[in-house]
């Protein structure tokens, strides 16, 4: 329900309704085994095969070394800052939620999609669980999942295009962005339409859902899925939130554009720290390396994108202008205060649900 480059990225949507029918039995046991087996293989070419040929490590870990104790609790500052702007995007779209209640459910949820191949629906699995147990209904808690999905996807896909807009007025722009730009412009412009239809009646929110349905049944067919046909799925999506985005809608934006953006900004100081100065990679081509690789990263191939966002990161910003290690020095510490925090951050969260017994509704805890 939340985003991290998958240090939160919002999964699959728990019980949504709307692509209900079609349902496949579960893949085999030996390609889930294969996927598995090739993700890990992909993190580990990467951060043990690629990165280490893009700077050297004894640069890196010196570069690393040399942070003040005010460099680096202004990082830990920024870091948590980042993680509390997680929880807001969720409190935005289920009312009656407390902070500290998002908190654990969402760094549980995250320890696990950081972790585990396949995490991510994990994840969903876990989050749905524990809001239920909290006396959630399942429609609220699929309606926030949604929403909040949605609408990190609408902030990924315009983040390219502020870039580009930032860097043309600098007179600077590259084609790796105007590409991310416009296909950022062109899906955004088609999904903002599609929800504007889906919304403006039971009638042509059936009629969307049912086209496209079709679509996704004629472009999975090679891969023995579907029909499907989600026009039902839709009417209930639009009944669902209506009331929700009528209501809330300006909070739930204000708490995903915080949200993207401060994440931007621990990495943007973890960049300053480590000796890149404005002059050599500015703000706005920082963001353009942030924006592509986040677009890029949309869907998660490793858990929490590992490797992935590491390599592709540090790529684009030594394209940009920086120097090797302090490069690579800047995005590990920033995955690291990012990703890899995410996951003890879990098992403390795990330890306050297990201890807060009172916050169970009295179903859950008869059922248990």
């Amino acid at each position: 329900m939340s985003e991290t480059d998958s240090e939160r990225e919002p999964a699959a949507q728990p019980g949504a309704g709307v692509a209900s029918e079609g349902e496949n039995p579960r893949k085999p046991r030996w390609r889930r085994v294969l996927g598995v087996v090739a993700s890990m293989a992909l993190v580990a070419a990467l951060l043990l095969g690629v990165l280490p040929t893009m700077a050297d490590f004894g640069e890196v870990w010196d570069a690393i070394r040399s942070l003040t104790w005010l460099e680096a609790t202004s990082l830990l500052v920024a870091a948590g800052w980042n993680i509390i702007t997680y929880q807001l995007i969720i409190l935005a779209a289920l009312p009656g939620l407390t902070l500290l209640r998002a908190f654990v459910v969402g760094q549980i949820s995250t320890a696990v999609t950081n972790t585990l191949p396949a995490g991510s629906a994990i994840g969903v699995g876990v989050t749905y669980a524990m809001f239920s147990s909290f006396g959630f209904t399942s429609g609220s808690i699929a309606i926030a999942s949604v929403v909040t999905g949605l609408w990190n996807t609408f902030v990924k896909l315009a983040l390219p295009v502020v870039a580009l807009a930032l860097l043309t007025f600098r007179g600077n722009s590259n084609a790796a962005l105007l590409s991310a730009s416009l296909t950022g412009v062109v899906v955004l412009i088609g999904a903002i339409g599609l929800g504007a239809l889906i919304m403006s009646s039971g009638r042509a929110a059936h009629r969307a859902g049912e086209r496209i349905g079709a679509i996704a049944s004629r472009l999975l067919r090679p891969f023995k899925r579907g029909p499907f046909q989600w026009g039902a799925g839709f009417v209930r999506f639009r009944l669902q939130s209506i009331d929700l985005l009528r209501r809330r809608w300006h909070l739930i934006t204000l708490a995903t554009v915080v949200s993207h953006l401060s994440l931007f900004a621990l990495l943007l100081l973890s960049l300053r720290h480590m000796g890149v100065s404005a002059d050599t990679i500015t703000g706005a081509e920082a963001l353009a390396a942030f924006a592509v690789v986040r677009l890029v990263t949309a869907i998660p191939i490793t858990p929490g994108n590992l490797g992935i966002v590491e390599v592709g990161l540090a790529a684009a910003l030594v394209v940009a202008g920086g120097e090797e290690s302090l490069v690579v020095a800047a995005v590990l510490i920033y995955r690291a205060l990012s990703y890899l925090v995410q996951i003890p951050l879990g098992l403390v969260a795990y330890i306050i649900w297990r201890s807060k017994k009172s916050w169970r509704s009295p179903s859950t805890t008869a059922t248990s």
